[in-house]
């Protein structure tokens, strides 16, 4: 079991901060797609590049798009929610993980690549999704949320 002395006090501040705020991006996201009926995963899927462009661009016009959306706005609810309880935190992370790894298949942020839609600046090869991915990484292995949060109550085991 991991007890709290494992960390300094400044230690698992930022780590749950860390784990919070990650959570805090997820949940929003997820609430965002389901207050807004007319969302779609279709219009990013169809501006997918890369070596998985065709991949994804087949999903958009199948009849699976329907089933996409939902995996996508269930995953970033329960991801979400997982990272700010603390609540099977590891699982949140690793979810968290491949879902944002889609997202980068999807669209890499390679030099020459035109998105229609709009990004938060110029990236090569790194964007906010790769950091997040490892922000992610550093709480799986770095865990807090058997010190703070619902693990803590319903797990006995370390990880």
């Amino acid at each position: 079991m991991i007890k709290p002395e494992s960390y300094s006090r400044s230690q698992l501040f930022c780590l749950v901060t860390l784990r919070v705020v990650i959570g805090w991006h997820f949940l929003y996201e997820g609430v965002v797609k389901v207050l807004n009926p007319n969302w779609s995963a279709q219009h990013f899927l169809l501006d997918s590049d890369g070596w998985f462009a065709s991949f994804f661009e087949l999903l958009a016009n199948s009849s699976a798009l329907p089933i996409v959306n939902c995996l996508n706005i269930v995953g970033l609810l329960l991801i979400g929610l997982s990272l700010i309880t603390g609540f099977l935190s590891k699982y949140g992370c690793i979810g968290g993980i491949l879902l944002l790894l889609s997202y980068t298949l999807s669209h890499p942020a390679f030099i020459g690549s035109d998105y229609i839609m709009p990004s938060e600046g110029s990236y090569l090869w790194i964007d906010r999704n790769i950091v997040e991915i490892f922000a992610m990484l550093v709480l799986i292995y770095f865990p807090t949320s058997r010190i703070i949060g619902l693990d803590r109550f319903f797990s006995k085991k370390s990880y």
